[in-house]
């Protein structure tokens, strides 16, 4: 088993389970990362690193996933950011096995400013919101950090130092501004799938859909749980100590940062390991995503999802087989948020619902 010490190595073995196809999608995105390293060895500087989102970032790659990225600036302006962003561009073609998206979120530069600053209002728009939760929920720099870590903590910074109910609140520390842009970002994929349908006249229907109720909503459920973690993490006497003192913020920035450096299959797993009696959920979560990486593996299931129309969806074998196990996937997060041998049904009640 490679990556043993990962969390998620540790409950498939806890559950005697054969993840198999986790672990080879990780082990994908672990070489693609490095030969893309390579590729761009000092491209990058202290003011701009090359950000990669998506299945990449979360180590689900498979051969046929994309690779979403962006030139990540913080810093001057300097017209010679264009033709880094050219060379990069060229240097990363051989390694995809397609485009970025239509909506042009991904393969550009990106500007720390409107990340940091455009959090909600009529300038947040839907790319916007977009670029900057998955620069917390899925990536990685590929190359130097200095920039990429620079804006997650100052995005971070904003989101925990303009939320007053974590700091003068009493009761659960749930970051409440994070948690609610999360959740707003879920609900924005949901309403732009049926948007991306019209617009794309049904193409690409039946993958879209299966990673709307998997992919899509891992990452909203890893996002939940980072934000329940500032909760979980901390001992009674810990939480009424550092959330009584605003100034230290830096601490639980700090804390969030490392939570996120984790991809969302860990950190769901890591929660899942503090409670052997949700096991059973635990399988269900695990198991479902792991079958459903075997079939984007398959390059002939993949292909059909990619093809196959909704008036056609009833009768196929591979939908229906994804949409089984989109189904206990759903089942096994029910499980778990409403456990209510544990904090996490009160968490879900009161953050996740209302």
């Amino acid at each position: 088993m490679v990556a043993s010490a990962t969390k998620v190595a540790q409950l498939e073995q806890r559950l005697l389970a054969d993840w198999s196809h986790l672990r080879q999608a990780r082990v994908v995105a672990d070489e693609k990362r490095a030969g893309l390293g390579n590729a761009l060895a000092g491209l990058d500087s202290e003011d701009t690193s090359i950000v990669v989102s998506g299945s990449l970032a979360r180590g689900e790659f498979t051969s046929g996933s994309d690779i979403d990225w962006t030139l990540l600036i913080d810093g001057w302006a300097d017209s010679r950011h264009h033709d880094v962003f050219r060379e990069v561009e060229a240097k990363l073609r051989p390694f995809a096995s397609k485009g970025p998206g239509a909506e042009c979120t991904f393969g550009s530069m990106v500007f720390s400013h409107d990340l940091i600053h455009e959090i909600g209002g009529e300038d947040d728009t839907n790319r916007n919101t977009t670029r900057r939760l998955l620069l917390l929920l899925e990536s990685r720099a590929v190359g130097r950090e200095d920039a990429y870590r620079r804006v997650v903590r100052s995005i971070l910074n904003r989101y925990l130092l303009e939320d007053r109910g974590l700091w003068k609140g009493s009761g659960h520390r749930v970051p409440r501004f994070l948690q609610n842009d999360f959740a707003r970002y879920w609900r924005t994929m949901a309403v732009d799938f049926a948007y991306k349908l019209r617009k794309r006249a049904g193409k690409g229907w039946a993958i879209r859909n299966i990673k709307l109720r998997m992919s899509r909503k891992l990452i909203y459920v890893s996002g939940l749980l980072a934000c329940y973690r500032c909760h979980l993490d901390y001992s009674p006497e810990d939480r009424e100590a550092i959330f009584g003192d605003p100034d230290r913020h830096k601490e639980v920035v700090e804390h969030l940062e490392a939570v996120f450096r984790e991809t969302p299959l860990e950190i769901v797993a890591g929660v899942l390991l503090r409670y052997p009696h949700l096991d059973e959920a635990a399988k269900k979560i695990f198991s479902s995503y792991n079958d459903f990486l075997g079939i984007l593996a398959n390059d002939q299931s993949r292909s059909k999802l990619e093809s196959l129309t909704e008036d056609l969806a009833d009768d196929d074998e591979i939908y229906q087989r994804a949409r089984q196990l989109s189904h206990s996937f759903r089942d096994g997060l029910l499980d778990f948020f409403f456990d209510p041998k544990s904090e996490l049904d009160s968490l879900t009640k009161n953050y996740g619902v209302f």
